[in-house]
């Protein structure tokens, strides 16, 4: 199974069956198992829970027009005060400066019991979100601990296109929740189920002579009926760190026109094939023209620039710099539209598109093949592989091979490595685009070494009451890369001020320098001295040897994961420390060793305290060999980041008076 979820690729998906049928109800009325509902065992700490939801899609002709029709139905049990958010509705419509959607027959009731508040028409008002979208809104009356709250309304769409499918996966859980839809088979779309949440219904059958248009000699269209169901949905809680988009994961039922095929003859294709878009790309003002100004840069660049008698290697990491230094980045992405590159370089600020066109047509200039691939970030979500979806992208960097070798640069950042894309777009695959050929998809692969290792030789003083030291640090890949970060931004005062704070109470650092001979671009070499004061003398001392910590606490604290913990990259965590036992002091007690790994060896924990000639030598080792890791082996991660936060935070030497 791929990151995206299941596709359903036929049009006539597998009939399934369920013993949990749900009975619906008409509006107002509550069934029994709603009436007396009062916890949801399945998610004790939710505030709010849908008890019933159902949405249903069907084409009609009003007015002598084809509109596409939804219906919705839900009832909201409301937990707790926490859960009254969920009583501001706000129902989205879509328009153009000639259409527009309609919602109408908007019906809200508040159930308290026996007693019910219904929502008064003009309590309903419309906000616009922009020049496309606005909003139908209205909040419940009378709302309390323990109401259920239960809405209908019905959208009337010109825009066939905007059969958008279903959000099975919300913010809080749903008891059972049901979409339904007849499409006539003259409307083709395209449909993918998105997630790890399996249908408890999956239905599709066909019915015969199902949509005509009146007065028309038209033969009627069959229609595919469709059901789908899921019950005791969890929320989708996107709250914790290491994940991509919450849009490759949360359950959800995606359509897309594909096809129309009109009654009067008429046939229109909405999905285009890679071979259109290449075609499209090449001619395109914004993107195909943009890369095709090598001239200009010839004659706007310093001649050395292109011209200098250097190996390719060396010539592409000159033009690489010196496009980092030209450019600000102006924090904007811009792939598709209004990229102006000229006026970009003279300005000297531009977006992601602008600076990375430039640098792939300095390199072209120089006689370096370089192409532009087409990339989503990790927050955007991943490109769909089975056709394109130009929305689905929303960045771009260059693509180019030196002597055997690929490279994949971006010019935004000015501490970013040559050959090193930025953390957010690592993001598995993206679209090279070839001016000259056919486009084709392309892997990113971060480079295997990212890490940080610490270094600490330490002497204990409890009769003065401190600690003295010298510690390393050599941070290496994206770790690198963040401590420069760091270090460009912020004045070296607060940069050691924020590395006081994240270590031990009483840490001062007493002098610091970074070791420019052994650094380099991938590598970054720092060197602390350091004090640690109130070490006050008893007759028995207690000292945790980290004095810095990689994890203050566990990243991962729900209890289940119902998507993958994805890191970006592998990395490690290591870390060596030198005490020298105290003077008038012996050794009582070491830390216990631990060893440890995740399945299939794609993790290792490691952590051993020896006691050799007066040193204490201890090691302590975390390494993830895989960027992702399944929501089936989430609770391993989750125990093993448990460990290794114990074994930083309650580890502890015991030195007792001679």
């Amino acid at each position: 199974m791929n990151l995206v979820g299941k596709t359903i690729l036929a049009l006539l998906l597998f009939a399934g069956t369920s013993a949990m049928a749900q009975k619906e109800t008409e509006f107002g009325q509550l069934a029994p198992s709603e009436q007396n509902f009062k916890v949801y065992e399945k998610d004790t700490t939710a505030h709010a829970v849908y008890l019933f939801e159902k949405g249903e899609n069907y084409f009609e002709v009003r007015r002598n027009y084809v509109y596409l029709i939804t219906k919705y139905h839900a009832k909201i049990k409301i937990l707790d005060k926490q859960g009254f958010d969920e009583s501001k509705i706000a129902i989205p419509y879509y328009h153009t400066e000639d259409r527009t959607e309609k919602i109408s027959n908007i019906r809200a009731i508040t159930h308290n019991g026996i007693v019910k508040s219904s929502l008064l028409q003009e309590d309903v008002y419309e906000v616009d979100v922009n020049d496309r979208w606005s909003e139908k809104r209205f909040t419940f009356p009378n709302v309390k601990e323990g109401s259920i709250l239960e809405y209908v309304y019905e959208v009337q769409s010109p825009f066939l296109f905007n059969l958008n499918g279903w959000d099975f996966q919300g913010d809080i859980p749903k008891v059972y929740t049901e979409y339904a839809a007849k499409i006539p088979g003259n409307y083709r779309y395209n449909r993918a189920l998105i997630g790890e949440l399996t249908l408890d219904v999956n239905d599709a059958t066909i019915r015969k002579n199902c949509f005509r248009i009146p007065d028309s000699s038209v033969e009627p269209a069959d229609c595919e009926v469709l059901k789908y169901v899921m019950h005791d949905v969890p929320a989708f809680k996107a709250d914790e760190d290491y994940m991509l988009s919450e849009n490759n994961y949360r359950a959800r039922l995606e359509f897309e026109m594909s096809e129309y095929l009109g009654f009067d003859g008429r046939k229109e294709k909405f999905t285009k094939s890679w071979k259109d878009v290449d075609k499209e790309f090449r001619t395109d003002r914004d993107i195909g023209g943009q890369l095709r100004k090598k001239n200009y840069f010839e004659r706007n660049v310093p001649l050395e620039l292109l011209s200098a008698n250097e190996d390719k290697l060396t010539k592409a990491k000159r033009i690489y710099a010196f496009v980092k230094s030209h450019y600000t980045w102006n924090e904007k992405f811009g792939v598709l539209r209004d990229n102006r590159v000229k006026q970009a370089f003279d300005e000297r600020t531009g977006n992601v598109a602008e600076i990375n066109i430039t640098l792939i047509n300095l390199l072209n200039a120089a006689d370096i093949e370089t192409d532009l691939m087409m990339i989503s970030t990790r927050a955007h979500g991943l490109p769909k592989r089975s056709h394109p979806v130009m929305t689905d992208f929303n960045y771009l960097v260059a693509k180019t091979e030196i002597d055997g070798v690929i490279y994949l640069l971006d010019a935004t950042e000015k501490e970013l490595p040559f050959g090193m894309l930025p953390y957010r777009c690592l993001n598995y695959y993206g679209r090279v685009m070839d001016l000259d050929g056919d486009s084709y998809w392309y892997e990113i692969e971060p480079e295997k070494s990212h890490g940080r290792a610490i270094r600490v030789l330490m002497e204990l003083d409890f009769e003065n009451g401190k600690g003295t030291g010298e510690m390393d640090e050599i941070s290496t890949g994206y770790e690198a890369y963040f401590k420069r970060n760091q270090l460009a931004n912020l004045a070296e005062e607060d940069y050691l001020k924020k590395i006081e704070e994240s270590t031990l109470e009483d840490f001062f650092i007493r002098s610091y320098s970074l070791d420019a001979e052994s650094s380099n671009e991938l590598k970054l070499v720092e060197r602390f001295s350091f004090e640690t004061e109130n070490l006050e003398a008893k007759q028995t001392m207690y000292v945790n040897p980290f004095i810095i910590q990689f994890f203050k606490s566990n990243p991962f604290k729900t209890e289940t994961r119902n998507y993958p913990i994805d890191f970006g990259y592998v990395r490690s965590y290591k870390y060596f420390a030198n005490f020298k036992v105290p003077s008038g002091y012996r050794l009582k007690q070491l830390p216990e060793s631990i060893n440890i790994g995740l399945p299939d060896n794609s993790g290792i924990l490691r952590f051993n305290c020896i006691e050799s000639e007066g040193m204490v030598m201890v090691q302590f080792a975390l390494q993830l060999k895989s960027t992702q890791y399944t929501s089936e082996g989430y609770a391993y991660v989750k125990k093993f980041f448990e460990n290794a936060v114990a074994v930083q935070n309650q580890s502890y030497m015991v030195f007792e008076k001679e």
